[in-house]
């Protein structure tokens, strides 16, 4: 007889890149004075879940990489789309409002455990001199925000297997609650999302920064407040806490309850046999079976479209990955797929490149894909050393997409750019935060009621954009340039339909513990 592996042994190899950081995480059933020193001194588990919480509370060890949760910084937060529709190329501008105080405040230093931890790397984040030393309370607040809204999309999507977020002040996940939701006298959480495994709503609450007892417990309330509403409909509250100080190690407690109740609804105006967004791991895993997790990853995508479509094609280029995108499925460790080391795209890149130096450097982009090989458009975002990109396909939905979203603009009154400063001048600032707010929510419910007439349209795009050039898609004269050559200083990663990469010159810096 064959003897099985033990369920506790990890089924994926650590990982051992040159971003990879361990971060403590307590899990428990509620807010409670803050551990003391126990991110440091308690016994930790390795991190074996894949697809929601561990089967006990108690301290985890899960590494993860600088480029992992540079992803969840780039995809969390207010959509401003509609604010951008008729300027595109501010979508840089939004995308470095949020990796900035990241790599502004964040340092790493070596750790070693009293307990050791299989696989672990002994490298932790921790906040650097600059924000303990040279940083105002009004920009350590801003930081504290966008640490905890960060570190929270981490845990619950890269961590525990969420799908999707979205900001609850936009109307929620049920029809008939969405007034209720939008409430402005209720202190409600931050965000919802459906996890696919447990079937069933998710209401978020991130904190960051120190994250005292009264913070969490504040925190809490607003879940429950979101709870009451949410009433008879199964779902699970979730509170992150991301805690750090200087000197000391970025930790996460997260606190959880379960209520059962009524599945969640179908998505309005789907099909009965759309698979949703449905089953385990990266919505971008179910693309080609789901019209749902279509229109929900373009929609999560669109901040990079707008970015990547605005930018000139001479800082444009395509970078070659594996046409298959099983490879790239959602793992134990996260959504992205580090490239350093993966094998398929080594080898396949070896070979592109060899097929060059033999006089084959202008390889039209079909014959490329007859090898098995696809190239995402990719450009570095200004102010950053961050580089973003996408598939052809994804392209060609958000494309499609963002045609009906400019559509809804143009037509809604508030929505269009002569509308704008007509409709702030003479507002304070808190009436100006309100009007946008009324204007996203106005925006959304457009969206909403496209979706049905959407779903086919996205579909036909999806599958168009396999076959599609690069300058079509663009609406462009020129070709992006395909990079054969690389850059060694840039540490790559993908999920089956994104690009993400990280200088390996510009991560957190390294201080002696």
């Amino acid at each position: 007889m064959t003897p099985m592996i033990p369920a506790h042994v990890p089924d994926e190899p650590p990982l051992t890149y040159a971003d990879s950081f361990d971060i403590p995480v307590l899990f428990r059933d509620g807010p409670a004075d803050k551990p003391k020193k126990q991110w440091r001194t308690a016994e930790h588990k390795a991190w074996s879940a894949s697809d929601g919480f561990p089967k006990a509370d108690g301290w985890y060890a899960p590494t993860t990489t600088w480029r992992e949760i540079i992803k969840a910084a780039t995809e969390v937060g207010r959509d401003i789309t509609p604010h951008l529709q008729n300027q595109p190329r501010y979508a840089h501008g939004e995308l470095v409002a949020r990796v900035a105080p990241l790599y502004a405040y964040l340092g790493a230093h070596l750790f070693e455990p009293r307990h050791p931890v299989a696989g672990a790397m002994g490298r932790r984040l921790t906040l650097n001199p600059v924000y303990a030393h040279g940083t105002e309370r009004t920009a350590k607040n801003a930081a504290a925000y966008r640490l905890g809204m960060t570190m929270t999309e981490w845990a619950c999507r890269s961590l525990l297997g969420l799908g999707q977020t979205e900001h609850l002040e936009l109307g929620g996940p049920i029809p008939a609650l969405s007034e209720t939701f939008k409430d402005p006298k209720r202190k409600l959480p931050d965000l919802w999302g459906r996890h696919e495994t447990e079937k069933m709503y998710w209401l978020i609450e991130a904190k960051g920064g120190n994250c005292s007892v009264g913070t969490l417990r504040n925190g809490w309330a607003q879940l429950q407040a979101g709870s009451k509403i949410l009433g008879s409909y199964g779902h699970r509250t979730v509170l992150v806490g991301a805690a750090v100080r200087p000197g000391d190690d970025l930790f996460l407690t997260i606190d959880h309850d379960l209520h059962a109740g009524l599945p969640p609804l179908p998505p309005a105006g789907s099909e009965p046999d759309d698979k949703a967004a449905s089953g385990p791991g990266n919505i971008e895993d179910h693309l080609g079976e789901s019209d749902e997790a279509l229109i929900g990853a373009a929609r999560a995508q669109m901040l990079a479209y707008l970015a990547l479509r605005s930018a000139p094609t001479s800082q444009l280029r395509t970078v070659p990955v594996p046409a298959d995108r099983t490879s790239r499925h959602r793992r134990r460790h996260g959504l992205t797929t580090p490239l350093e080391k993966d094998n398929r795209t080594l080898a396949m890149r070896a070979d592109l490149r060899g097929a060059a130096l033999h006089g084959k450097s202008h390889l039209k982009r079909a014959q490329i894909r007859s090898w098995g090989v696809d190239d995402f458009l990719t450009c570095r975002i200004p102010g950053t050393e961050v580089h973003l990109g996408m598939s052809r396909q994804l392209f060609a939905v958000c494309v499609r997409l963002h045609e009906e979203d400019l559509a809804i603009a143009r037509r809604t009154p508030g929505l269009r750019a002569e509308d704008q400063m007509a409709v702030e001048q003479g507002l304070s600032e808190d009436a100006q935060d309100e009007q946008r707010l009324t204007q996203r929510r106005i925006f959304r419910e457009q969206q909403e009621e496209a979706r049905p007439r959407l779903r086919p349209l996205l579909r036909e795009a999806y599958e168009r954009g396999a076959t599609s050039d690069w300058r079509d898609l663009l609406r462009r004269t020129q070709e992006p340039e395909l990079d054969l050559a690389g850059d060694e200083g840039l540490l790559e990663a993908a999920t089956p339909e994104t690009y993400l990469a990280v200088s390996r010159y510009d991560l957190p810096p390294m201080r002696a513990s």
